[in-house]
């Protein structure tokens, strides 16, 4: 299959919008890695109400992906086959609904989650300020940081399927959010969410995201191009099972099976966070990709333990094109 002269006969098929599509658009470029190939055919809804038309308007047979702002993602680099939706501002608000709770977009940055819950003087949701991404990433993968994840602030979240219909998600009853892990249908695309903090002290909290910008800055290759942790933390259930002591963290399986600074081609693991993946300036999503393996390889080898990329993978590999 080659995209490019796929994308035109896709377009055909496709219903009309107010929005935006765009054939071959090289969205690998707009990754935090800048890796990967282009999607056959981009659509940038023009509000919710296009974004639900298409939905109900777009053949079943062609396949839907939806990306945010790809801070912890690889697009292969055959890229990806369909339609990609990205959201764009009209799905990136922040507002106050009480004293508090906020609604955000899912295309809200989680540090204007932080920001705006500070300007507000809401507590509990300044730990969004240490994760890279957006609410709707956040959301499908109960993204979290520093003690908190998303779930624990979750009242309820907002999705739309594949026929267009409008879904509201409250944890524990219509999805189980686990360490890393949302068990809500993956066709199901996040519009937003309702996050519920506590009444604090906006200079308070704002001393608390200083503190955490200043960890992040200390442990974490943030100027690099990454994609933030690439692997989720062995369970305790894990760790047991492999003979290896209770906390014991990801960083410490890598470097010790001589992961720190390793490198496949223009990818390399971090000499700073060995959990952080890096393109040096040179790297495709392949080297990214095999780089991974690579240590996950190692990890089981030694210690019997199957890492969990958190980092998710999308689209095609070149040799399947």
């Amino acid at each position: 299959m080659n995209l490019a002269t796929q994308d035109r006969n896709l377009l055909t098929r496709l219903p009309m919008v107010r929005g935006r599509y765009t054939a071959h658009a090289p969205i690998g470029q707009t990754s935090w890695f800048r890796t990967g190939g282009v999607a056959e055919v981009l659509y940038k809804p023009a509000d919710r109400d296009d974004l639900i038309e298409f939905m109900k308007g777009c053949p079943s047979d062609i396949p839907i992906t939806y990306i945010g702002v790809c801070s912890n993602l690889i697009i292969r680099d055959g890229g990806i086959p369909g339609v990609v939706i990205r959201l764009g501002r009209d799905f990136a608000e922040v507002e106050q609904e009480d004293t508090t709770t906020l609604y955000a977009g899912a295309a809200a940055l989680d540090m204007n989650v932080a920001l705006t819950a500070q300007k507000f003087g809401i507590g509990a949701l300044e730990f969004f300020s240490g994760i890279p991404g957006g609410i709707g990433g956040a959301l499908r993968m109960n993204a979290g940081a520093y003690g908190s994840e998303t779930v624990d602030v979750l009242i309820e979240a907002e999705a739309l399927d594949r026929d267009g219909r409008i879904h509201r998600l409250k944890p524990g009853t219509d999805m189980t959010m686990t360490y890393r892990h949302n068990n809500a249908p993956e066709e199901y695309m996040f519009l937003g969410a309702y996050l519920k903090g506590e009444v604090d002290s906006p200079e308070l909290i704002e001393s608390r995201i200083h503190e955490i910008k200043e960890k992040r800055a200390a442990s974490q290759p943030i100027k690099a191009r990454t994609g933030g942790s690439t692997f989720a933390n062995p369970t305790a259930q894990e760790l047991e099972e492999a003979g290896l002591p209770e906390g014991k963290k990801t960083w410490e399986l890598i470097d010790a099976v001589g992961g720190r600074g390793l490198m496949i081609g223009g990818a390399q693991m971090s000499e700073k966070h060995c959990n952080f993946m890096i393109n040096t300036g040179e790297a495709s999503s392949s080297d990214l990709e095999a780089l991974g393996e690579e240590v996950r390889r190692r990890v089981q080898e030694e210690f019997n333990l199957s890492l969990r990329w958190e980092i998710k993978r999308i689209g095609l590999n070149l040799d399947i094109q």
